[in-house]
């Protein structure tokens, strides 16, 4: 039997962790993988963590409740990852508010911390206008950050 799931990350108690593997489609001509796509890993790695956690931003959307936006990012690049490097995305919930979280991210091969990013996304009315986070994903993300 053939199992065509997508690869999924993991929790190691607080911590999310979410595999990558670096395609040529990822790197400049240099075979270095372009800065632009850092962004990318950390994106699927954010939405992978948002999903383990039982937080399903589609039905928030489908429902009119309200959808995240990125509205801060800090990024340090520290070293660059190459072609056909396996990498992980590790997260981690750092801060929750009203509206806001933020989580902050490393890409990682083996041990090595490559490039690091604070991101914090603001929930949002489908308008644009700041609106409090549903109770319950709060609550998931402050039982998160009770494991650490």
């Amino acid at each position: 039997m053939v199992n065509d799931t997508l690869s999924a990350g993991r929790f190691e108690g607080a911590t999310h962790r979410f595999p990558v593997r670096v395609y040529f489609e990822d790197t400049d001509l240099s075979g270095v993988v372009y800065h632009a796509n850092y962004l990318r890993y950390m994106e699927r790695a954010r939405s992978d963590m948002l999903r383990a956690l039982g937080i399903e931003q589609r039905a928030a959307f489908d429902a009119g409740e309200g959808v995240y936006a990125v509205a801060t990012l800090a990024i340090r690049y520290r070293a660059p990852a190459r072609l056909d490097d396996d990498l992980v995305v590790v997260s981690h919930i750092v801060a929750v508010g009203a509206a806001t979280t933020t989580i902050h991210q490393s890409v990682m091969r083996a041990d090595a911390i490559l490039t690091q990013a604070d991101v914090t996304a603001a929930f949002l009315t489908l308008d644009g206008k700041p609106r409090r986070q549903p109770r319950d994903w709060v609550a998931a993300f402050n039982r998160l950050n009770q494991e650490n």
